[in-house]
């Protein structure tokens, strides 16, 4: 993959949810036998220790290291290594150790082609703490990648300074991707726990039954845990909340652009999960059972090749955006939209102009921006084909007509770049975002709080994308690859102080506050009692911005009906 020619884009397409598989140079061309090693020098002697933090979890002893004015401990394993016989099946708990293990380096990302020096041995977390002693908040953070990129371990997502100035716990990890962490094959039945489904949900499942479990270890409270996530990440903290084994674990959540999984844009049915495992089986001459002996790199590769290309020239009709969780009965009984909404708080935040992660410089599924009428057609109907098997010329046409005319009414600009991001952005994320947060507000019997993230990006990108809140919730939009995107100045500091102090004190308490804030209310469709945050005032309440766009996708019966 060549060097993003702008700063600040290299990192994006770990935590984007981004919409296709780049090759890597370099990657590994099996992940089974790096998995063999990657971790067999993680556990040196006890006395090697000498002054470092050391925490004791329910496997054993880690050593961590010093950063600024945390604790870190990294790369701790949390499940066994998903190899051999272990791929396709449930996670496992890890082998416990004797000694003190080696907690100062980050864990390969999980396999996958966009991020080098990946493995299938890739099930550890991060943690982030203020002291070993105490009872902080625990925030639980579920990177993004559209399920198949992405890592715990990634720059953007570096806990420290959320750990301390939350004063809370910070948790990152990686889960499996691709095909080998969602799909669906009864072929692939765990013969423990009959599972055959969502590896990957099942892996962050594990991830927070162990944080449960160790929380106390690292200075937190396991009875107060608080699952956040972006993109996919935020689609997996809301289907964590509704999973009945998770029930006393999963105190508040707070999804972030999250990418809800519906067919046929953002998940597979469980027919075509099927028929792309007997694909990729016959492709390697070998049986559904065999793909767990099968190299891991043709595996990695043939799912790949499925889903590449037009959705509509691909042999399967689902999964044409994303390839997430897939509806099995069990770990997934429905789509989000067709299930009760969670019991627990909620604080949904949404960017204020999602699509421009996409259409801007640097996406990462570039394709040239529409700069006449019939290029935007065509754009706009690419879009439509995400989530329908067909789409009309005169659907197109409604589409942008609406459009045209909410921008007309709002004084929002109307070109065609504008008109297809934010018919992109809007599709896919903020209205099935913002749909799910007015449907809690009606039905729910928890408080749920809605932010409008609104800061903007520097020139020549443009509005405030996808993926633009992690550089402020994490403080790392001052990392020299990110400011001359993001920003680093005072307003920009008082933006990401405001996130932090937010979240945190959701997190405490369930009541989002901060100094120089609003009182926030709980979320009333139809009043002003959104957060808008970012821009020259820092924060206000106000309605939830630009509602004449959704109308076309209530209208038009596109996409989920929360």
């Amino acid at each position: 993959m060549a060097a993003d020619a702008l700063p600040g884009r290299r990192s994006v397409l770990a935590g984007a949810g981004a919409a296709v598989a780049v090759e890597v140079a370099g990657a590994p061309a099996t992940a089974a036998s790096r998995s063999r090693s990657a971790r067999s020098t993680a556990v040196p002697p006890a006395a090697g220790t000498g002054s470092a933090p050391v925490a004791r979890t329910t496997a054993g002893g880690v050593a961590g290291a010093t950063a600024g004015r945390t604790l870190v401990f990294r790369g701790v394993p949390y499940a066994a290594p998903p190899v051999g016989e272990l791929r396709f099946a449930s996670p496992r708990p890890p082998r416990p150790w004797t000694g003190v293990r080696d907690a100062t380096r980050f864990a390969p990302p999980s396999y996958q082609s966009v991020m080098p020096g990946s493995s299938e041995d890739s099930l550890y977390a991060n943690v982030w703490t203020p002291g070993l002693r105490g009872a902080r908040p625990v925030v639980v953070y579920i990177h993004g990648g559209g399920w198949f990129v992405g890592a715990g371990s990634h720059p953007l997502y570096d806990g420290e300074r959320l750990a301390d100035r939350g004063d809370l716990v910070v948790v990152t990890f990686n889960y499996r991707l691709g095909g080998f962490g969602w799909g669906l094959h009864e072929a692939l039945a765990d013969p423990v726990t009959g599972d055959s489904a969502n590896w990957g949900l099942q892996d962050q499942a594990a991830l927070l039954h162990w944080v449960r479990a160790n929380a106390a270890a690292f200075g937190g409270d396991p009875d107060n845990i608080t699952v956040c996530g972006t993109s996919a990440g935020g689609s997996s903290a809301w289907q964590l909340s509704l999973l009945p084994s998770l029930r006393s674990v999963v105190r508040r959540i707070v999804p972030i652009s999250a990418a809800h999984a519906w067919a046929p844009a953002v998940g597979l049915t469980a027919p075509d999960a099927t028929e792309a495992y007997d694909r990729i089986a016959h492709r390697l001459g070998t049986t559904v059972p065999g793909l767990r002996r099968a190299d891991a790199a043709a595996v990695k590769d043939a799912w790949e090749e499925l889903f590449s290309g037009p959705p509509e020239r691909r042999p399967l009709g689902t999964g044409r955006e994303y390839q997430g969780p897939v509806v099995d009965g069990r770990w997934v009984p429905a789509y989000d939209h067709e299930r009760p909404t969670p019991r627990v708080p909620v604080l949904s935040v949404h960017a204020r102009t999602e699509g421009s992660f996409f259409t801007g410089p640097g996406s990462p599924s570039p394709s040239p921006a529409p700069t006449d009428e019939a290029s935007l057609r065509a754009a706009v109907r690419a879009v439509l084909l995400k989530g329908a098997r067909d789409v009309s010329d005169s659907l197109t046409a409604r589409c942008l007509a609406d459009y045209r005319s909410a921008a007309a009414a709002e004084g929002l600009p109307a070109d065609p770049l504008s008109l297809w991001t934010e018919i992109w952005g809007d599709g896919l994320f903020r209205r099935p975002v913002l749909r799910f947060a007015e449907r809690h507000a009606r039905t729910g019997t928890s408080p749920v709080y809605v932010m409008d993230f609104a800061h903007p990006v520097y020139p020549p990108h443009f509005g405030t994308p996808h993926e633009a809140t992690s550089r402020f919730l994490f403080g790392t939009h001052r990392l020299p690859e990110e400011a001359p995107v993001y920003g680093d100045g005072p307003l920009e500091r008082k933006v990401s102080d405001a996130f932090v102090d937010l979240v945190s004190s959701f997190a405490r308490t369930g009541i989002p506050q901060a100094a120089g804030v609003p009182a926030w209310p709980v979320f009333s469709p139809g009043r002003p009692s959104a957060l808008i945050l970012g821009g020259h005032e820092v924060a206000r309440i106000a309605d939830v911005p630009k509602q004449r766009q959704l109308r076309f996708w209530d209208e038009a019966g596109w996409g989920p009906r929360p």
